[in-house]
């Protein structure tokens, strides 16, 4: 016997008692690429007739049935019925999406038509992936929203919990080091940028089912690398939160946040003053 047929036999021996059903993470991830496909055909290239669109339906449900499978015995409810109540939300989910990708088009100086931003912005396409996988959290499918969450999460850099709370017309800028949790609520009109966070102040198991994420109200704008923390910090309505900013307490509507440093510009050269940094 050889020394990996000795391995092989010790692995199988270890794995009789911990091995589970889990749903393929490729295939999680080509059910992600077309469902964008099936809700925006200029993603492809594919045609706009009926029968195609109708066939690229017939293929995502497909795929639905087959991610539903090794999980089938921990689902409330048939398969069936969760394949069939996920695909008649996607007029809506698509409905939400125009009006995301419309807000980034609006407010992104450097997007210069809605196509772009849908085929070509890492926000938008983070926030596509979590209309669709917030649909199957609320229905209580287990595993299939995080595996799809984390796709989103290594393309683009965003890690949206699929159980968060996210109203209308999000826009997402940048986005790379976004951190959003699972209790947390967004509601309309918010616009964030890179390496924001919205957390919990602790991190304890007892605490799962409890809300340990902020709300941002309507209309608020949060600026790169700001930390908020805490499910009692509210952002009131109309505020605005400046860059670097740490909260853990609420702040009223229509406030203005930010962090002050001073800054320092030296504009005469004065030999004896530089600074003799060594690495």
């Amino acid at each position: 016997m050889s020394y990996l047929s000795k391995v092989m036999e010790e692995l199988q021996a270890s794995r009789e008692n911990s091995e589970f059903d889990m749903p393929g993470r490729d295939l999680a991830h080509r059910f992600v690429e077309e469902a964008m496909n099936s809700l925006f055909p200029i993603n492809a290239r594919r045609s706009n007739s009926c029968y195609e669109q109708e066939s690229l339906l017939y293929q995502l449900e497909s795929l639905l049935r087959l991610l539903l499978l090794p999980v089938k015995k921990e689902l409330a409810v048939p398969l069936e019925k969760i394949t069939h109540d996920f695909m008649k939300t996607l007029p809506k989910v698509y409905r939400d999406l125009l009006m995301d990708a419309e807000a980034i088009q609006k407010f992104d100086p450097a997007a210069r038509n809605i196509g772009e931003v849908i085929i070509a912005y890492p926000g938008f396409f983070a926030i596509m992936v979590y209309r669709l996988s917030n649909v199957l959290y609320l229905l209580d499918v287990p595993i299939i929203p995080r595996l799809m969450s984390e796709y989103a999460h290594t393309k683009t850099g965003i890690d949206i919990h699929p159980g968060a709370t996210i109203g209308e017309s999000f826009f997402i800028d940048h986005g790379t080091g976004v951190v959003i949790g699972e209790s947390a609520i967004i509601k309309n009109n918010v616009k964030i940028y890179q390496g924001v966070t919205l957390g919990a102040l602790q991190v304890k198991k007892s605490l799962a089912k409890k809300k340990r994420h902020p709300t941002v109200e309507d209309n608020v704008i949060i600026y790169s690398n700001t930390t908020i923390l805490g499910g009692d910090t509210v952002i009131g309505r109309n505020s605005i939160i400046g860059g670097n900013v740490w909260l853990t307490s609420s702040v009223e509507s229509d406030s203005i946040v930010y962090h002050k440093h001073e800054t320092k510009v030296r504009t005469n050269l004065d030999e004896s003053k530089i600074i003799n940094f060594q690495i």
